[in-house]
């Protein structure tokens, strides 16, 4: 009895540790969250799908409307991880999915994080009106297996979170290099503006360090002469 306890005990141990991780990642980040170089690094370690919508600007008030009915069915699918991204603040992103500023959007696809997205058959895109019963007819269509896999045709992942990596050091790199030029110029017109001593002072100081004709010199000069 007590082998048989001490059993339960490990068995419902472990489901709670395993509950409690899998709550806190599902919580851990937004339900909704804007796709920038940044909230990529977020998703690096997240091995749910991502429900990517794709909108032409994300600080159009259509998108901010759009976003609340994402968040409201984030909610209630924890297992997905629901994002957006604009065309307009990311276009070099959202062409790997084969979207550009010809396609209709907003624009729906669903994500592994790597190189691999699901178009979902007749609900790619979302139209003006009701477009809360648009996601969730996306939603229904992608868990029935109604989607075509597709590869993104650009960067992958990991080579947008390390060129974002990458521009840090470079910009530190140039901060340096101008605050350096900065510093050489200022000493450099410091050392050719001053002198120690103006201009008319050494006039005056060359003026009175001539040598002068004495007196005496100048009345035997005039005697020679008469």
């Amino acid at each position: 009895m007590l082998f048989i306890g001490l059993v339960f005990d490990v068995s419902v141990s472990k489901f709670a540790d395993e509950f409690l991780e899998g709550f806190v990642k599902e919580n851990l980040l937004p339900l909704c969250m804007s796709i920038n170089s940044e909230s990529l690094k977020l998703l690096k370690d997240d091995q749910r799908k991502i429900v990517l919508t794709v909108v032409e600007d994300e600080n159009d008030e259509k998108s901010k409307d759009l976003v609340k009915l994402l968040k409201a069915a984030a909610s209630a699918n924890r297992d997905l991880l629901f994002a957006f991204v604009g065309l307009k603040q990311w276009e070099d992103f959202v062409e790997t999915f084969g979207i550009d500023k010809k396609s209709r959007l907003p624009k729906m696809v669903v994500w592994d994080g790597n190189e691999e997205y699901f178009s979902v058959s007749g609900s790619e895109s979302l139209g003006k009106e009701d477009q809360g019963s648009e996601i969730t007819r996306f939603l229904a269509g992608f868990r029935e297996g109604k989607m075509e896999a597709k590869k993104i045709t650009g960067p992958s992942f990991m080579s947008f979170i390390k060129s974002s990596d990458g521009l840090i050091p470079l910009f530190i790199i140039g901060c340096v290099v101008v605050t350096i030029l900065m510093l050489i110029l200022t000493i450099g017109k410091v050392g050719d503006g001053y002198s120690g001593v103006s201009s008319r002072e050494e006039r005056y100081l060359a003026t009175s360090s001539s040598p002068k004709p004495e007196l005496g010199d100048a009345h035997r000069s005039r005697d020679k002469e008469d």
